[in-house]
């Protein structure tokens, strides 16, 4: 599960954790002032659509939208195309033949436009070069015919410098302009940083100058690790402006610089009416604070002049690092963020450095205290543009005046947009998701205001390094007025025989209140109409239909839901039916007898052959996961599969597929020997780790909990193995001890299914489920708490009349209960009820105080003989002493 993004620097991102951020509304800090951002105005989400442009792309970029609303962009391999706003087609300009080799990670990296584009067509790209045996980042102008052709003999180099191809990682690439015709240029510190443990690569020992990042970002008189800042006037020359961090002739400086102390500032933006520079810095790999210092953080970067933002002396808020002998591995002193000095023999500037600026956001793997709506998981910060409304700019889809002077932030692994408030000085206040719900970001790379105001973005795909089928351009447009309705058909019959008549509802709505909506019906194809809201229909010959519902408003905006009626066949009936309990298997239980009764109204003979039944055992279940029925059949027999698709790991793996990271097929049979990988696998993710599938680290996951990594890990193990289900007759006993191996915590699924011969029309299936599961319940497994919290794997905080239910419990055979309890004054009252909290009593017993919450005792209950699955409600009973704490509750077993 080695997580990684290279081209775009970040060492190490996550397996987990791509969560939406936990309110909608702009968040403030503590120290932030007087300013309160208005919410009042905010658009409903639904006012903003999202439309892709195109979605054959692979690795894409930057980009950059004319005046006239064409969009550049480019590829990393090379690739250069336009989009033509007037013929809603993308073209490919040109293949620059760049250094895009697979193992560097750089190619063609950025585009910008010319500030005055409408009168001087140029094109400015940031692409590696092959100059005899040197390899270079160069920034090169071009001009763009009339013809929408690329003049490749205009060539004009800007500005290059050297870089060291053997690092994979932390290029830049990024560009943008002021409103002074100062191009700004980001790159990246050109380090390995797989060595150092996830913390600050400044390894200065002879022979390992690629993994010292003084040489480069914290070096004053190298390019690299820079955002730097030059004036490009039109012949293509550039000037250096005054105001960047060194003076020119300041010995041991490049006066180039505007900010130093970068690791990879990916994507950066300015604020043409402040001149303010925005960038995201993507930052190191631990997981935890070490002896070489803190932790990794990603930052949202703020530069309202020069300055030096720390690396590789400092990350996040300026949290220093120590001084650090990679040859003899001892610690000494922290670096001071108010006088750093470089002392690296590898570097070939100034040893003293300016002092060092805080980030405006800084965020780790795991929860931020600062900021906690940015969630947890992998991190890939990147910088925005600042949006300016104009009530003068006419445009029917232009963002809202709600987002003046907002400034949009996004990460690359979470898929979220952040719109950030700042105050009248520029300085941080809050921030607040934008389309949370509906963005459905597949990985922004890139985004930019158009000249309409609506927001252009480069998605880069699902997948790190491969040619996804999702790596898209996409505009977004905010719709300010009448909104199209949502048409949706409901029916409760939708298979059967001829004649069947079917009732069909309408659940069709529209977000603006005040208007009717008028609907028009399509059963079979007939040339009028069913006007009805909710017409019924007979279909009186056998066939597949598709129902169409068309809902209009009164301005004529119209939307299509579809459904499929199927006439001339039912569905089979499956069941499963055993003497023996249908929740629980027992301790020793060998044997399951079992019968699957199959039913149909068009097969008068069952084809035994059709009937298919399975068994299948799924190893330990977290004792933290919800209480398991049928409908969570497909989570829980895939628990570690779910637990994964909820995560980034797919940006950095596939299952047969070799990505940046392994396949995890490969990871199966890697392991498939080791008896103990799974505990040291599941411990990896957490803690972090490299070196086995080569250079490249596995971030560390400190927010994932063990039985989660647990889990995930013993699918991966499962890829690479057969499929361990056993067909078996359609009724008999099966042996359950030689599928479940040692382990009695896990669950057996018993399937079957048939499938028809189809009627008059195709066939059909039915399946069918038993599930069982171990007679113990983890606490935490409870639903429907009433005055009881969960507190991690147990229950705690009950007083009297406090109540949690087990559902759907079949209780044939079950005599007993036995629960396992701390409770450190109190004793009480726990007694069963069926049905409701209010229903028949099967069970009471009295237990008592343990003397602390963590000394635990067992106490068994008997329960009145009880036939059938039942929902039990479990309530505590303390009348003497209403507001006393009564229990922690780590399980519920019951006993045969």
């Amino acid at each position: 599960m080695t997580t990684w993004l290279y081209p775009l620097g970040l060492v190490a991102l996550t397996l987990f954790g791509l969560q939406t951020p936990a309110t909608d509304k702009p968040q403030l800090l503590p120290k932030s002032g007087q300013f309160v951002a208005d919410t009042t105005n905010r658009p409903d989400e639904n006012r903003f659509t999202k439309t892709v442009l195109f979605n054959d792309l692979n690795e894409p970029m930057e980009l950059a939208v004319a005046p006239d609303g064409r969009v550049f962009f480019v590829e990393r391999a090379g690739k250069f195309y336009m989009y033509d706003p007037t013929t809603r087609k993308t073209r490919l300009l040109h293949d620059f033949p760049v250094k895009a080799v697979e193992k560097y990670l750089n190619g063609l990296l950025g585009i910008t436009i010319d500030p005055d584009f409408a009168r001087h067509p140029y094109l400015y790209f940031f692409y590696t070069t092959q100059d005899g045996d040197k390899t270079k980042q160069r920034i090169a102008r071009f001009t763009v015919a009339n013809d929408n052709t690329l003049d490749l003999a205009s060539e004009k180099v800007v500005i290059e410098f050297p870089i060291d191809l053997e690092v994979s990682a932390h290029t830049g690439g990024s560009m943008a302009w002021d409103a002074h015709r100062n191009l700004f240029i980001s790159t990246g510190d050109n380090t390995v940083p797989f060595e150092s443990q996830g913390f600050a690569p400044i390894d200065a020992q002879p022979g390992r100058l690629v993994y010292d990042a003084q040489r480069s970002a914290g070096n004053p008189n190298d390019l690299r690790g820079k955002i730097l800042r030059i004036t490009v006037d039109l012949d293509g020359n550039y000037t250096v402006p005054n105001g960047n961090l060194f003076a020119k002739g300041t010995s041991g400086t490049r006066p180039e610089i505007f900010v130093m102390g970068c690791r990879n500032p990916y994507r950066i933006s300015v604020d043409t009416a402040t001149s303010t520079v925005y960038w995201g810095e993507i930052g190191p790999d631990s997981g935890v604070d070490g002896p070489q210092g803190p932790r990794g953080y990603d930052e949202f970067n703020q530069a309202k002049q020069a300055g030096n933002y720390g690396w590789p002396y400092f990350v996040g808020d300026s949290k220093p690092y120590h001084h650090y002998d990679f040859a003899t591995k001892t610690v000494d002193a922290l670096f001071d963020p108010a006088a750093p000095v470089n002392e690296s023999p590898n570097n070939t500037g100034a040893k003293t450095l300016p002092p060092v600026h805080k980030p405006m956001v800084w965020y780790p793997y795991g929860k931020s205290d600062e900021f906690p709506q940015l969630g947890v998981g992998g991190r890939c910060a990147m910088g925005g543009p600042t949006y300016h409304y104009s009530a003068a700019l006419k445009s029917t889809t232009k963002l809202p005046v709600y987002y003046d002077k907002a400034l949009f932030m996004y990460d690359w692994m979470r898929n979220w947009v952040m719109a950030v408030r700042l105050d009248e000085n520029q300085n941080y206040q809050s921030m607040e998701a934008f389309m949370p719900k509906t963005g459905d970001f597949r990985r922004p790379v890139d985004m930019e205001i158009g000249p309409e105001g609506s927001i252009y973005m480069l998605e880069y795909g699902s997948v790190y390094g491969i040619d996804n089928d999702d790596a898209r351009l996409v505009r977004l447009d905010f719709n300010p007025g009448n909104r199209a309705p949502v048409a949706k058909i409901t029916a409760k019959d939708t298979i059967g025989l001829a004649p069947l008549t079917v009732a069909f509802g309408n659940g069709s709505y529209d977000y603006d209140k005040a208007d009717q909506l008028a609907y028009s019906w399509q059963f079979e194809g007939e040339k009028t109409p069913t006007v009805a809201a909710t017409p019924t229909h007979t279909f009186r010959k056998n066939g597949i239909y598709k129902v169409r519902l068309t809902a209009t408003d009164g301005a004529g905006r119209k939307d299509v839901d579809t459904l499929t009626i199927r006439v001339g066949n039912t569905l089979p009936q499956v069941a499963i039916s055993t003497t023996d309990n249908k929740t629980f298997f027992f301790p020793n239980q060998k044997t399951l007898v079992y019968n699957v009764m199959v039913k149909d109204n068009e097969d008068k003979l069952i084809d035994k052959k059709r009937v298919n039944v399975a068994l299948n055992y799924i190893p330990k279940v977290a004792d933290n996961s919800p209480q398991l029925g049928h409908q969570q059949l497909s989570a829980t027999y895939n628990l570690g599969k779910s637990l994964i698709a909820g995560s980034d790991c797919k940006a950095c793996h596939q299952v047969a597929a070799k990505s940046v990271g392994p396949a995890f097929t490969e990871i199966s049979k890697k392991y498939r020997d080791d008896k103990t990988a799974t505990a040291k696998l599941a411990n990896k993710i957490i803690t972090g780790g490299g070196g086995v599938w080569g250079e490249h680290a596995m971030s560390a996951h400190p927010q994932l909990s063990r039985d989660e990594t647990t889990e995930m890990v013993k699918y991966i193990m499962s890829l690479g193995n057969e499929p361990t289900a056993s067909k078996l007759p359609q009724a008999g006993t099966v042996d359950l001890a030689a599928h479940q191996g040692t382990d009695q915590n896990g669950r057996y699924i018993l399937t079957a299914s048939y499938t028809d011969r189809g009627g008059a029309i195709t066939p059909m299936t039915t399946s069918e489920t038993l599930l069982l599961r171990p007679t113990r319940f983890a606490a935490a497994e409870a639903t429907d708490l009433h005055n009881i919290e969960r507190q991690g794997k147990r229950l705690g905080s009950a007083h009297d009349g406090s109540s949690f239910a087990l559902k759907g419990v079949d209780l044939t055979g079950i005599t007993d209960v036995t629960y396992r309890y701390g409770a450190k004054d109190h004793g009480a009252t726990l007694e069963i009820r069926t049905g409701s909290p209010t229903g028949p009593v099967i069970s009471t017993t009295p237990y008592t105080a343990t003397g602390d919450w963590r000394t635990f005792a067992n106490v068994r209950a008997t329960i009145q003989p009880t036939t059938g699955k039942q929902d039990l409600y479990f309530i505590f009973r303390k009348p003497d002493d209403p507001k006393a704490n009564l229990v922690s509750l780590e399980s519920v077993t019951f006993e045969k």
